[in-house]
């Protein structure tokens, strides 16, 4: 039985954008650190889907957020 999370490029990205929100990680870290927030068993797909977008676990995650939507600036 195969329970691992289908991930595509937008899950990720809300993925993190939750866990900047909530104070987890900031935009400057490596997208390696989202790495403790998903299931170990999701982590392959989780890492398959960053590649086939090209990004690496080195990249920030502010890269990762291309555009965010500012509510006050």
């Amino acid at each position: 039985m195969d329970t691992a999370v289908k991930y595509d490029i937008e899950v990720i990205k809300d993925e993190a954008r939750q866990l900047i929100s909530k104070g987890l990680v900031n935009r400057q870290q490596s997208i390696y650190t989202l790495c403790r927030y998903i299931p170990n068993r999701d982590w392959p797909a989780f890492e398959l889907e960053l590649e086939r977008n090209e990004f690496l676990l080195r990249d920030r995650i502010i890269d990762l957020l291309s555009h965010e939507d500012w509510e006050e600036d």
